[in-house]
Parts: structure tokens; sequence; C-alpha cells
């Protein structure tokens, strides 16, 4: 099967200091965390400290299909419980 996301739910995770998304291979759930960091790369709004979480979340959705192709390429290369996105998964 093939990695796919149907579910478009995503939310931020104070604690990664990331945003969660899930996608799906057949019945499997798989839990991937994009760090904030990456999303901040493409937002100068979101470099600055205390960022509200929704600012977050959009530049989430503005960078959905690169995030999921990133997604697809992390899941590919091995299978794990989840996965953090980090900027070298971006290159």
């Amino acid at each position: 099967m093939t990695l796919a996301f149907p579910n478009p739910s995503r939310s931020f995770d104070r604690a990664r200091n990331a945003v969660r998304f899930t996608g799906y291979d057949g019945m499997f759930e798989v839990s991937f965390f994009v760090d904030a960091g990456v999303l901040a790369r493409s937002d100068t709004d979101l470099r600055q400290a205390g960022a509200p979480e929704t600012k977050f979340l959009s530049a989430f959705d503005a960078l959905r299909a690169s995030i999921h192709d990133a997604a697809r390429k992390a899941y590919s290369e091995g299978r794990r419980t989840f996965y953090i996105l980090t900027a070298a998964d971006f290159r």
C-alpha cells in the first residue's frame, strides 16, 4: 500500500513544538510531526518568539503538498511508530 493523507486534520503540539498530522498505509495509522522551525522558514512572523499556534497551522496548510511529499519519502525509508520531519527532510 501507499501512504495517503485522507484526513486534513492537524494540530499544534506544544510539547514537541511541531504540527502533528496523520497518514494512513491501508488500515495502519502513521503519526507525523513537522518541526516548527521548518514552518518558520517560510514565514518571517513565525520566527518571532511566542507566535500563535494558528500561524503555524496556516503555514502548514500553505505547505501541505510538500510536507506530504516529505512524509512519504521519510516513510518509504523505513517504518517507525512516528516521524519528526525537520529541515533535512525538505532538501
